[in-house]
């Protein structure tokens, strides 16, 4: 047995490696809910043996596209909603406006309609059709944003033009901000973190989280700090994006990175900060598709492409926790799908396929 096995089974208990069965498959105790709100949270913290098998790591993967609404964002969006309710800034059978790149969109048509309330999503040119539907499908009512904004050429610049413009012109709408509420970063201080400490008794090296409104990161860094883990954050951020210093450029997959600093990131320092480009993401996500059967999202590629540059700089038998944002099936278009690639980053299958094993060597440990 290596010292890495021997970390391993010291965290995670010898049962854990008995072989494989349908002994092993006990079905959970069955559970009814209120409402679909009660089905966010409690996501699985799933152990991925065969991701980067020769990296000498203990990899965990927080499953957030399990939620209701397939992504993380499914907690902010009910915490939100919930907590401007209570507030009275949003009354009852009322507006909310929001501007998202796709999954808030989705969470909160679904909290919206739950609580019956209008929503109206901002989107722009980058969502994929599926998520579109997703909302529409939801009630929600879309409002599309074609062009970046002028003067900063930024498309999530434009979409707070337009969520201003219909702050206007609907009487009583109420726009959450997700950028800047403080019950965004909260969900995931009460939730995704608290759950993931819970798992793993507080014994945690490394947190690795994709980075746009950063109320992922920013909870989890919060709930770090309050407990005094020893655990160390690791942002991953997309080429193009100007959060923590970045240098603006196009950034051509939604759901990762920022045009304008967010009001939440200034309130957050991560300990490292990892930039990933676009087709370093779809490698990613190609090869935990490929090693694990785990359909995720542009943003998840980034931290899998992320983690495997990471490898040699940690420690044999370090525990790594990285959050799966969402799942895959809205980016069967993109991110799984070669003629996009190819015409979108120049990349076509083979280039793929030679960065997946890129990847794996640069994982290994030798």
């Amino acid at each position: 047995m290596t010292e890495h096995d021997q970390t391993v089974v010291s965290r995670a208990g010898a049962e854990d490696f008995a072989p494989v069965g349908p002994d092993r498959f006990p079905a959970p105790p069955s559970t009814i809910v209120e409402g679909i709100g009660g089905a966010i949270g409690g996501t699985p913290l799933v152990r991925l043996r065969s991701l980067f098998p020769e990296s000498g790591l203990e990899i965990l993967a927080k499953l957030e596209s399990v939620n209701p609404g397939g992504s993380t964002k499914d907690r902010p969006a009910l915490g939100m909603v919930r907590e401007a309710l209570r507030s009275g800034r949003l009354s009852p059978g009322g507006t909310v406006v929001e501007s998202s790149s796709g999954n808030l969109g989705v969470a909160l048509a679904r909290a919206c309609r739950a609580h019956d309330l209008r929503f109206v999503c901002v989107l722009d040119a980058r969502t994929n059709a599926t998520t579109v539907r997703t909302i529409e499908a939801l009630g929600g009512e879309v409002s599309m944003v074609s062009e970046p904004d002028p003067e900063t050429g930024d498309l999530l610049t434009a979409r707070f033009h337009r969520v201003e413009q219909l702050l206007e012109e609907i009487p009583g709408a109420v726009n959450l901000y997700q950028y800047g509420n403080p019950a965004n970063p909260r969900a995931h201080y009460e939730g995704t973190m608290r759950e993931i400490a819970e798992a793993t008794g507080g014994d945690l090296d490394v947190l690795m989280a994709a980075v746009s409104t950063t109320g992922t990161i920013g909870g989890c860094s919060a709930y770090i700090r309050d407990h005094s883990l020893a655990t160390r954050t690791v942002a991953v951020d997309a080429v193009g994006s100007v959060l923590f210093g970045g240098k603006a450029a196009p950034r051509p997959l939604p759901g990762m990175g920022a045009g304008l600093v967010t009001d939440l990131s200034r309130q957050v320092e991560p300990d490292q900060v990892i930039r990933v480009s676009a087709l370093e993401s779809v490698v990613g996500a190609r090869h935990l598709a490929r090693s694990e059967g785990i359909l995720a999202g542009a943003s998840t590629g980034g931290i899998v492409h992320a983690l495997g540059g990471l490898v040699p700089t940690l420690e044999v038998g370090s525990r790594v926790v990285l959050i799966v944002h969402d799942g895959g099936v809205p980016y069967l278009d993109t991110v799984y799908d070669d003629a996009w690639t190819l015409k979108t980053l120049g990349a076509d299958g083979q280039r793929i396929r030679r960065g997946i094993d890129d990847l794996r060597r640069t994982a290994r440990r030798d």
